[in-house]
This record gives C-alpha cells, sequence and structure tokens, in this order.
C-alpha cells in the first residue's frame, strides 16, 4: 500500500513512491513488458521508466493515467488503491467469453512459483488456506508447519487452485489441479524443493519446515476473454 501518511503526495500527481515502483515494475514483468515497452506507450523515456521503477519520487496524473492505461490496469491498481478491497468488483465486460485452458497453458500460468489455495477436508469440515508455492514437471509444493491446516492435506486426495483477476478489464482466469498429498522427508527431495523455491519464503513467516507436495492426477483451467483493451 502507498505511504500516503509518511511519504506525502504531489497535489497534482500521484502519492509519493511507497510501492508503486514495485507495483508497476510486477505489473510490466506479469505483461511480459521491456521497460522500452512502456516507454513507447507511455510517450518517455526507458531510463525513466527505470527510474519510476526503483527511485522515490512523484510523478504528473497525467502519466500516471498513461502509464495505467500502458500496462492495463487503473490508478488505483498501480498506487495500491485496492489493496483491501475483494477483486472482482467491478461490472462484467461487454461480451466476454469463458473458454477452457489446455494442461500446457495451464502450467504456463501457475508458472514457477506464486501465491495459491490448497483446499482442505478434515474433520471440522471444509476449509481454503492460501500458500505460496513452487511447481516443478506435475507437481505443486508449498512449505507450512505441522499440525496446521494446510497440512492435514497430506495423505488426501487435495485440490489446489491458483488464479489471477484483472479488475481494470474484468477478465481473469483460473487453474485446478487435483491430486494426491503428500509430505516430502527425504533430505535430498527437500533440497531439492528449497533449490526451487529459490529465495521465497512463506509470507506469514514462522518456522514453516514441513514439505507437502500435490502430484497433479487432473489440471483444468478456465479463463474469461474480453475484447481488445
Amino acid at each position: 500500500m502507498t505511504d500516503r501518511s509518511r511519504s506525502g503526495a504531489d497535489p497534482g500527481g500521484a502519492p509519493v513512491k511507497g510501492d508503486f515502483g514495485r507495483r508497476v515494475a510486477a505489473r510490466r514483468e506479469y505483461l511480459g513488458l521491456s521497460r522500452g515497452d512502456v516507454a513507447l506507450r507511455t510517450a518517455s523515456a526507458p531510463g525513466y521508466i527505470e527510474y519510476v521503477e526503483t527511485q522515490p519520487g512523484s510523478h504528473g496524473i497525467g502519466f500516471v493515467v498513461r502509464l495505467a492505461h500502458a500496462l492495463e490496469t487503473t490508478v488505483d491498481e498501480l498506487t495500491g488503491g485496492t489493496v483491501d478491497i475483494p477483486p472482482g468488483g467491478g461490472s462484467a465486460a461487454g461480451h466476454p467469453r469463458l473458454v477452457e485452458i489446455g494442461q500446457d497453458e495451464c502450467w504456463r500460468l501457475v508458472g514457477r512459483r506464486g501465491v495459491g489455495r490448497v483446499v482442505v477436508s478434515d474433520e471440522h469440515g471444509p476449509a481454503v488456506y492460501p500458500v505460496n508455492y513452487v511447481a516443478a514437471e506435475n507437481r505443486i509444493a508449498y512449505r507450512t508447519s505441522p499440525g496446521s491446516g494446510p497440512a492435514h492435506a497430506a495423505g488426501r486426495e487435495t485440490a489446489f487452485e491458483v488464479d489471477h483477476i484483472d479488475d481494470a478489464f474484468s477478465r481473469g482466469w483460473s487453474v485446478l489441479v487435483v491430486g494426491e498429498a503428500g509430505t516430502v522427508t527425504e533430505p535430498e527431495e527437500v533440497e531439492l524443493l528449497r533449490n526451487e523455491a529459490g529465495p521465497m519464503a512463506p509470507w506469514a513467516g514462522g518456522e514453516r519446515d514441513l514439505w507437502v507436495v500435490v502430484t497433479a492426477g487432473r489440471v483444468t483451467g478456465r479463463r474469461i476473454e474480453t475484447g481488445a483493451p
């Protein structure tokens, strides 16, 4: 969330830095754009886009609007104004289509790491937990604590869901992986998973040294498509 109280704001522009630069960089990378691509879309220089992403500063509202359009999102998204608002609150786009996604595309969207939701059903009933994950081959792995909710997936058939919602254009996708979940305890396998995770650590913090792996038995995906922005 942008730090309005500490950093202040430009009277005619966006809030000073906060997480603005990181949000711009993350959105650009998600779209697969270079800084040069964004510079062309905003009629600015690549060096200025680098400055926006890496340095504190304030930016005129005209540039921020052009930047949001170039990154196919909204000013509120870039400035953190929607952080605590549930996604998908906007109206449906005109003539949307719900299409099935093939397995190769599903795994491409899931990527190597991210945040997904594991579905667990135990003596207390069904529950859904968000977790940081890593994906390799046909498996999804996450770290948790013994006895925690996500740990109860081990030994059961489990569903794991990853999605992305684009509020700016009322579109998005979801991927569902269903398969047997189990714990990984062999030191060699644990080390492989740590290498796959790289610098990523569970956002929730704390001691989370139990690895749970979901081996995909069924992978399905759906995407909401709309007209070009």
